[in-house]
C-alpha cells in the first residue's frame, strides 16, 4: 500500500475541495467525506467536524484502501 502522504490540521485549508459524502451515509454524519484535489491526492476528513483537520493521501493509496475493505467484505454491500 502506498504511503500516507500528510495531514492538515484544518481542511479549510485545502482551497477549492468540493467535499462528497458516502451515499451510504445516515442523518447521524458518523461517516467521513473525501475529496479529490491537485496533483493526484484525496483528502479525508470527519463529517462531524467539517472545520477540523483532514488526511491526504496519495490517490494509489486511498484506491489500494478502498480495495482492501472490498476484498475483505467489509464493503457495502
Amino acid at each position: 500500500m502506498t504511503a500516507l502522504h500528510r495531514s492538515v490540521s484544518s481542511s479549510v485549508t485545502l482551497p477549492g475541495a468540493r467535499w462528497r459524502r458516502s451515499s451510504y451515509s445516515t442523518a447521524a454524519n458518523n461517516c467521513v467525506e473525501t475529496a479529490q484535489l491537485p496533483a493526484g491526492l484525496m483528502a479525508v476528513r470527519d463529517s462531524k467536524d467539517t472545520l477540523g483537520p483532514a488526511l491526504v493521501f496519495a490517490a494509489p493509496a486511498w484506491a489500494d484502501f478502498l480495495t482492501a475493505l472490498l476484498d475483505d467484505g467489509l464493503g457495502p454491500g
